[in-house]
């Protein structure tokens, strides 16, 4: 059977079916019914041509719209246009929620400075052997594609909870129904409300956890109905990325003009055509001076929505934790750029219409 990016609507194709615990990989035996999104099909940019592909929603009804500000590389500056769009959003009408999925470090709330006024532990299930019950037969183990359990002769399975994924196949498999759900706290859920009525969610990891994607999934979940979601992707192109944008409406990728800025920015694109979502590209601490960018910009015909020069005062405001259009009134214009853009993009009134 392939194995494809799991994304939501996708679960069929990529032999996931779901569970009392979440998404159950190679389940297609189980027959679980479940509903799939709508599918359809985004307005054609003249330059993106991506943005005419078809792709699968999310499993929203609502009319709120998730735009991923993401990056690749690290200290691009994705988490400087996250806030300030966010905060130019809000200053211009918008309903705007803010989600921070860098849960590994994450920074949005020391700019919007939001008043947190909800903590909740976020768990993952993990298995626990019920002794009495269990035979000894080693079919949990057998089937984990995560290696998490261990069978031995003559003992229960050995369950190694940092490697459990949660996704519950051991339950469902163990003809004794010798396998009970357990939980597991991974981390923290923090909500508030910050700077012009801005709605913030943060996931916050357990140092040495390895599981960021279900606490993205977590804050996810948190997203208001019927607004505009920025959402602020950790960084890197792996598992976190992925579950981060799979229902993105829209992608903004951050790059510098730097070499490793270039190699991850081409991963990170790669990424997005392969959900077929639609994207542009800001430039942060442009220079005009790295003709490689421009050469991979031109060679895939991307959308450049905005340029933020090199500017020292940006990164003394950023040090404060300064709003930086609020701070240098003269960048609201390359922010205006950048919404005018994605509305271009996405054919989506996003200031002053309906979500």
């Amino acid at each position: 059977m392939p194995v494809r990016v799991w994304d939501a609507g996708r679960e069929e194709e990529a032999g996931w079916a779901e569970g009392p615990s979440g998404l159950l990989k190679n389940a297609s035996a189980l027959s679980v019914e479940k509903d799939r999104p709508t599918r359809e099909v985004l307005p054609a940019s003249s330059k993106n041509v991506r943005s005419a592909e078809p792709r699968w929603y999310g499993r929203r009804q609502d009319r709120s719209m998730n735009i991923v500000i993401a990056s690749g590389k690290g200290g691009t500056g994705k988490t400087t246009i996250a806030v300030n769009l966010a905060y130019f959003l809000a200053r211009s009408g918008q309903v705007v929620q803010y989600l921070d999925c860098d849960v590994e470090e994450p920074n949005g709330h020391l700019f919007l400075k939001p008043r947190i006024e909800s903590q909740v532990s976020a768990t993952v299930m993990v298995p626990t052997i019920v002794e009495k019950k269990c035979n000894f037969c080693g079919e949990c183990s057998t089937k984990c594609q995560y290696n998490a359990l261990v069978s031995l002769p003559g003992i229960p399975p050995l369950v190694f909870p940092g490697l459990c994924h949660g996704c519950g196949l051991c339950i469902h498999v163990c003809p004794e129904n010798a396998i009970a759900e357990d939980k597991r706290k991974i981390g923290r859920l923090e909500k508030g409300v910050g700077l012009e009525n801005i709605s913030c969610v943060h996931g916050v990891l357990n140092v040495g956890e390895a599981m960021a994607v279900p606490l993205i999934r977590k804050v996810k979940d948190c997203g208001l109905d019927n607004c505009v979601h920025i959402i602020d992707a950790p960084p890197g192109t792996a598992c976190p990325l992925v579950a981060t944008i799979g229902d993105a409406d829209l992608a903004i990728m951050v790059t510098e003009p730097t070499p490793f800025g270039l190699h991850d920015l081409s991963i990170a694109v790669s990424v997005a055509e392969k959900l077929s979502i639609p994207l542009g590209l800001v430039i942060n601490r442009d220079t005009n001076h790295f003709p490689p960018l421009e050469r991979y910009i031109e060679k895939h015909s991307l959308d450049v929505f905005t340029r933020i020069p090199e500017d020292r005062r940006i990164a003394e405001h950023y040090s404060k934790g300064d709003i930086i259009i609020s701070a240098l009134p003269e960048y609201t214009s390359r922010i205006h750029d950048l919404v005018s853009s994605m509305e271009r993009v996405s054919g989506t009134t996003i200031i002053g219409g309906a979500v």
